[in-house]
């Protein structure tokens, strides 16, 4: 039997020095859960995390922001909808939608935010079954072209945890109709729909392709023993949510594939 390393031991690729400049906010909410892993994914990728909390009024010299995971206010009134006033929140989108075009992923309730700030269309609503579901979902990449996806190749299928309640995607047919000709549809789930998303979406972009949003969560499969195996022989490995990282730091520093 393969020996797993130790928690923290584990190192899912050998990090680039070149990539070690490039500096990646991770916003931490009221209710965040999942900032620490998605720090680390960066760092695993190679980068520098930088830390950002909800109130600060300047976003530094962050290269590219993370959106993470959790349940930002208690998701108290809508999921994401309090989350989109925080002081921060302005300096992101400003930066999103300006010549710069400053790359954001949300994952999960960063996307719900995402949605809520009007960075990208539609909206997350209760999962069709009303429960919280858990568990490896396969992804099939549409989009290898955004700022978050340039590692992977169009039409790979990968497996990354899925976790949430309010996981279902909604946009009126105007909507979904222009995403799909546009190219926006960045994800979509394979085999299995978890939360009944519309067409089975599982993530988008804004039309410049640096703002990108997923329900999944790709910083829980970044390191080697402690990711989703493959799923009935679809699938990749551990580290399938690495990708989402080393596409970013390798676009930033000017060397995307």
């Amino acid at each position: 039997m393969t020996e797993l390393p130790l928690i923290g031991e584990a190192t899912a690729v050998a990090a680039e020095p070149r990539l070690a400049g490039a500096r990646i906010g991770v916003v931490t909410f009221p209710g965040t859960l999942d900032d620490r892993d998605a720090a680390r994914a960066v760092r695993l990728a190679g980068g520098t995390a930088v830390p950002l909390w909800h109130a600060d009024t300047a976003l530094g010299d962050v290269d590219a922001v993370v959106i993470p995971g959790g349940f930002s206010y208690g998701d108290y009134l809508r999921a994401g909808a309090i989350a989109r006033f925080a002081p921060l929140m302005s300096k992101i989108i400003d930066a999103a939608n300006s010549d710069a075009k400053l790359p954001v992923l949300g994952i999960c309730n960063g996307f719900q935010i995402l949605t809520e700030s009007h960075l990208l269309p539609g909206s997350m609503i209760k999962n069709d079954h009303l429960k919280f579901m858990c568990r490896d979902q396969v992804l099939r990449v549409e989009n290898s072209n955004t700022a978050w996806t340039l590692d992977y190749e169009a039409g790979q299928e990968i497996t990354v945890p899925l976790k949430n309640q309010d996981g279902q995607y909604i946009a009126d047919e105007k909507v979904l109709d222009a995403l799909e000709a546009e190219g926006r549809v960045v994800f979509r789930y394979v085999g299995f729909n978890p939360n009944g998303s519309r067409r089975d979406i599982a993530g988008i972009s804004n039309a410049a392709g640096n703002v990108v949003g997923l329900m999944p969560h790709p910083e829980h499969a970044v390191e080697v023993g402690f990711g989703p195996q493959s799923l009935d022989g679809i699938g990749g490995s551990d580290t399938d949510g690495l990708g989402f990282f080393t596409s970013v730091l390798n676009k930033i520093v000017g060397g995307a594939k």
